[in-house]
């Protein structure tokens, strides 16, 4: 079998494939284009997309060309694709800013320069901006069927909550996108999450349909599910966001390290380039020292630098232990801000604060009596250190670079005070 088929598969990366053997004989006699669309309906990726982009590298990695399709036009219209109810439609400025911060993103995974096998990026804005309806209708929507396309799972799934004309024909678009690359790219595959397998079977069809002994193909990867129910890449914050300004790096390498025993296996195959060898005797550990989490911290650290580099990964693990042990002080102003990015916090004014009204006005403590039970306790410590002393003043010496103090009230509770 060819190398990477293989390495997909122990992967678990292969969802569906229009023609294996097909694609087996293909990628084992040429060096493919392959695509993959990325809509902007956000400013930035989220981990969600991280998925079909390692996959892209993947293929790049395996002597292929992948295109990453930006879709500056698609994202006018909104893909139907796992939505309950129709997308709100964005300006045209803002998908052209979003579409640039994408690209850019994408640039991060997918070597550009590369002189053997460069990957490309591609905006369908470039081709659908310029389509006037009568061409749309008479070239290309001549080619679909109506009962074709509402037989589509993803039309299917929104008849009855209603799916309009405009995101009805989100399909024909994203269709002509496979045709336009395999005219002018001579792309013979296109890639995809599980919700695109609709989408990317009618461009097939479009293709077969306009081009004479076509052999194109198409492969869906996995929907990545947690072990306990709940949503992947999700978080109580929100999406957990390529963006660094978005989701800190630090927020990142806590999101991978907090994985499930369960599915940790799983996301080290799907989510990083580790050998087979290397991941199965991480999966041994899983079972025989479950405690010690080193496939956690593997995986936390191989997504991070991926995606952030190593610069990042270091200030995240540095931030980790410093929270852990309690030594804050070890911790730059950049590094307080991303490590207590959510916790309550405070700005204070005032210079020479004593800490009993400190405590009280932070709402740190509910009252004078219990501020000073709490000091007197050994409850509360100044950046990592504990302060039992009632008439204790905040100065100079506990602002790190000038702009924080680190407030802990118990084991648990952390509260940052920002000097204004």
């Amino acid at each position: 079998m060819n190398q990477l088929l293989e390495d997909l598969k122990f992967r678990g990366l292969i969802n569906q494939v229009t023609d294996e053997e097909g694609l087996e004989k293909l990628l084992s006699e040429e060096k493919i284009k392959l695509y993959c669309g990325f809509d902007p309906t956000a400013d930035s990726l989220h981990i969600g997309h991280l998925l079909p982009i390692l996959m892209l590298k993947r293929f790049q990695e395996a002597g292929h060309h992948p295109i990453a399709l930006v879709g500056g036009g698609t994202g006018l219209i909104g893909d139907p694709s796992g939505k309950k109810a129709e997308r709100s439609l964005n300006e045209k400025e803002v998908v052209k800013e979003w579409s640039n911060r994408i690209k850019e993103q994408l640039s991060r995974f997918l070597d550009f320069e590369s002189d053997e096998n460069p990957a490309m990026i591609a905006n369908n804005y470039e081709w659908l901006g310029s389509l006037d309806v009568i061409q749309f209708l008479r070239d290309i929507g001549k080619n679909f069927g109506l009962n074709y396309m509402l037989a589509k799972e993803t039309v299917q799934s929104r008849i009855e909550t209603g799916i309009s004309f405009t995101e009805f024909s989100y399909m024909i678009l994203q269709s002509y996108d496979f045709l336009k690359l395999y005219q002018t790219q001579n792309c013979k595959l296109q890639i995809g999450g599980s919700d695109q397998w609709g989408n990317i079977t009618a461009g097939l069809e479009l293709i077969r349909k306009t081009e004479e002994d076509a052999k194109a193909y198409g492969l869906t990867l996995p929907l990545v599910t947690k072990a306990d129910g709940t949503k992947f890449g999700k978080t109580e914050g929100g999406a957990v966001w390529l963006d660094k300004e978005k989701t800190t790096p630090y927020e990142f390498y806590q999101f991978w390290i907090n994985t499930d025993d369960r599915d940790v296996i799983k996301y080290l195959k799907y989510f990083t380039f580790l050998s087979k060898e290397e991941i199965e005797e991480l999966e041994q550990e899983v079972q025989t020292a479950p405690e010690k989490r080193a496939a956690q911290k593997r995986l936390a650290e191989e997504v991070t630098k991926l995606v952030h580099g190593e610069e990042a990964l270091k200030q995240a693990i540095k931030i980790s232990q410093a929270l852990f042990s309690g030594s804050i002080q070890q911790l730059s102003a950049e590094e307080i801000r991303q490590g207590f990015k959510d916790v309550p916090s405070f700005e204070l004014k005032e210079e020479g604060i004593g800490l009993i009204d400190l405590l009280v006005q932070a709402k740190i403590s509910p009252s004078k009596r219990q501020a000073r039970e709490d000091i007197s306790n050994g409850a509360i410590y100044i950046n990592g250190e504990r302060q039992q002393k009632l008439e204790y003043v905040i100065s100079e010496k506990d602002k790190i670079e000038g702009q924080f103090t680190v407030i802990r009230r118990g084991k648990k509770k952390y509260f940052l005070i920002k000097h204004v």
